[in-house]
């Protein structure tokens, strides 16, 4: 046989390789969630019906347990960071950072907050502040109060910081020291390995892992979509007035979908490395506008009083599954974060893993743990503080805002208060879509790539298995959000965020006990 025969035999044998399908986990996964788009497209009302039960039963069933496995991730986090754990590199001691610090942590950084610290860094303390769908009722605290400006600057903090957070570098460090140090796949199924040997890898056991993994990242995903097309929507329909609708929804979905399938079918690398790098010094930007025009003694005074408040209550809040706080403000907003925080674990772990290699443990957990954690505590120190201080001295009713055009709503009516507002709230939107889209397009590829036979991580999947899963998901997002919008404009979007959460939340809690057993039992691979 020539060389060149053999080198096209070769050929063929990857190409067949990476276009086979891994039908154990491909035909469950999608089944789910194609016919999930098919439903909405026919009988929407029962997808919602789905859905709505479906994220009450798991919110309220296994409340308990999301909220210890997020305290028990946070103990966790601090023990490995700040142990001698936290000397070992990720690759091995001659391993080398492939990305600059300022490069790396905007990756990580716009990777996993991106659309959500906008979409509710004025939002949320204006919700709690103002009581709108009675998130104050059992917490002896008076709507529209001083208290409650602290408390809404605390309750935010505590969902927005470092619990969540722990759950995301938690996620992307087991599964970075399993592929870097002791040479297992980037695969869900292989932070397990600690646990139950690599029989785990094989089998009906891996199907049903990544399978789970696969829903949990495709409905989180619709979740962030449908959560995008609302909030773009009422800010279209605030400034410019035009209604928002169906037909706007449709149109909105089209674009977002489009940019985000047509990044991730020209791969990822560059575009990921690039939209990231906008995306942060976009934010430096308003967050350091803000500071200089805002009142900014009044949000460092409302921040350092909301960080007493909720020291003070962290264990009540942190173990709460919704007796004490009331389902209004545990069930729809903390346990709903917890579900879309853990729902996307899995995914957001394979990413952070990939750009964190020639790291130590340490520096993984400064980037990915604290870094992000002190910057949503000084973006909703200053965003929120900002709005509750025009809420309190009438410079615009948010409050009102919010009542009458939904819970993301409160955003554009604040940018349209500030100096050049007008040429802020564009370039918002259009940072919101490629926020969303840099996240996305990874998104979409991974599900692709967990669906295909013997694929390495730096491989393409085929293109058509994307272009399924893209357009799946921005359908059943369209539907949760033109027909199940409910009170708050977004319910529907929280049903498919605790679906999503409850799908993958018991292989999160098998990742939580792998790694104590990998770094505290285990002999640890330097």
């Amino acid at each position: 046989m020539s060389l060149a025969t053999e080198k096209e035999s070769v050929t063929e044998i990857v190409t067949d390789a990476k276009r086979k399908t891994r039908k154990g986990v491909f035909w469950p996964a999608f089944l789910i969630v194609g016919g999930g788009a098919v439903l909405g497209i026919v009988n929407n009302k029962l997808l919602t019906d789905i859905s709505m039960n479906g994220f009450i039963a798991s919110l309220r069933g296994l409340g308990w347990l999301y909220q210890i496995i997020s305290i028990v991730a946070l103990i966790l986090v601090i023990m490995v960071t700040f142990s001698k754990v936290g000397n070992v590199r990720l690759g091995g001691e001659n391993a080398r950072p492939k990305y600059k610090f300022s490069v790396w942590f905007a990756m990580a950084l716009t990777g996993g907050i991106a659309t959500g610290v906008i979409t509710y860094g004025v939002n949320e303390p204006i919700i709690y502040y103002g009581s709108i769908y009675g998130e104050m009722e059992k917490t002896g605290v008076e709507p529209g109060t001083p208290l409650a400006a602290i408390y809404a600057m605390g309750r935010s903090f505590y969902n927005w910081s470092f619990i969540p957070y722990a759950m995301y570098s938690l996620s992307g460090l087991v599964v970075a020291y399993m592929y870097f140090n002791r040479e297992k796949s980037l695969s869900v199924t292989a932070t397990l390995t600690p646990l139950f040997g690599d029989k785990v890898t094989k089998g009906v056991w891996a199907s049903i892992i990544d399978t789970l993994s696969v829903l949990a990242i495709a409905l989180g995903l619709a979740s962030s979509l449908g959560a995008g097309l609302s909030l773009v929507g009422s800010g279209i329909e605030a400034i410019y007035g035009i209604p928002q609708g169906p037909v706007m929804w449709l149109g909105l979905t089209f674009v977002i979908t489009a940019t985000f399938t047509l990044s991730s079918l020209k791969g990822l690398d560059k575009g990921i490395r690039w939209l990231s790098d906008i995306n942060v010094k976009v934010f430096y930007i308003l967050l350091f506008a803000l500071i200089i025009l805002g009142p900014t003694l009044f949000s460092l005074r409302t921040s350092t009083a909301g960080l007493a408040y909720w020291l003070q209550n962290f264990w009540g809040w942190g173990l709460d599954p919704g007796d004490i706080g009331g389902e209004p403000l545990v069930m729809w907003w903390t346990l709903y974060d917890w579900a879309i925080w853990i729902a996307y674990a899995p995914l957001m772990g394979i990413f952070l893993a990939v750009i964190s290699h020639g790291r130590t443990i340490r520096e993984f957990m400064i980037v990915n743990w604290i870094l992000p954690s002190v910057f949503s505590i000084i973006w909703f120190g200053v965003w929120g503080g900002t709005a509750l201080h025009w809420q309190q001295n009438n410079v615009v009713d948010l409050v009102t805002t919010i009542k009458e055009s939904g819970a993301v709503a409160g955003l554009w009516a604040f940018l349209a208060n500030m100096p050049l507002g007008s040429v802020i709230i564009p370039i918002v939107m259009i940072t919101l879509i490629l926020s969303f889209a840099t996240a996305a397009d990874s998104m979409v590829r991974t599900i692709a790539t967990m669906c295909t036979v013997n694929i390495r991580h730096d491989e393409e999947p085929a293109n058509w298995k994307k272009l399924l899963w893209a357009l799946s998901i921005g359908t059943i997002a369209f539907v949760m959000v033109a027909y199940a919008g409910g009170a708050q404009g977004v319910d529907g979007v929280k049903y498919l965020a605790a679906l999503g959460g409850s799908a993958v939340l018991f292989v999160f809690v098998l990742q939580v006990v792998s790694a104590i057993k990998m770094f505290f039992i285990d002999k640890v691979e330097k």
